[in-house]
């Protein structure tokens, strides 16, 4: 690798510090609930708390990622902490596709999830490419997994 490569690939902690740094927010937002959450706005993602139901145990489980609004619906990445591993969340999401979310403007919503693809992935990608959320060049984080980065679509199946 070259001193130009060297520079251009973006910094990430150390994973047991991204790890711990989880573990706290977990706590963190199980103790808040959504006054943690925030909004999008111009240039940040939101965030929001998706609740799946275990592939294999069959318990809810609760995550908070960030996320952009698309229309009703709204867009993540599947991400691990850039670690090449889907996250939990996506596997479950994978077997059931029904989840909840909760977020400050919309309160709790039952949503239906599934991976963008084609076209509709390549504008997801630029749109959640265009904020800032600690993604850096997003491309470039990307580039070190092995295998394409999931955008996830959770659309609402029910009324607002």
């Amino acid at each position: 690798m070259s001193t130009d490569e060297k520079k251009k690939s973006p910094w990430l902690p150390p994973r047991w510090f991204i790890r711990a740094a989880w573990w706290f927010h977990r706590r963190l937002y199980a103790a808040g609930g959504a006054r943690f959450l925030r909004r999008p706005r111009a240039g940040r993602a939101g965030m929001l708390r998706l609740t799946t139901v275990g592939r294999r145990t069959g318990q809810e489980r609760s995550v908070i990622v960030s996320y952009v609004p698309d229309g009703s619906g709204y867009a993540t990445l599947a991400m691990n902490g850039w670690a090449d591993p889907a996250p939990a969340w996506w596997l479950n999401l994978q077997a059931h596709p029904e989840a909840r979310v909760e977020t400050v403007e919309g309160g709790v919503r039952e949503v239906r999830a599934r991976e963008a693809v084609g076209p509709e992935r390549d504008r997801l990608w630029e749109l959640l490419a265009a904020v800032d959320d600690g993604w850096g060049e997003l491309d470039d984080f990307a580039a070190r997994r092995s295998h394409p980065t999931p955008v996830v679509v959770l659309e609402p199946t029910g009324p607002e």
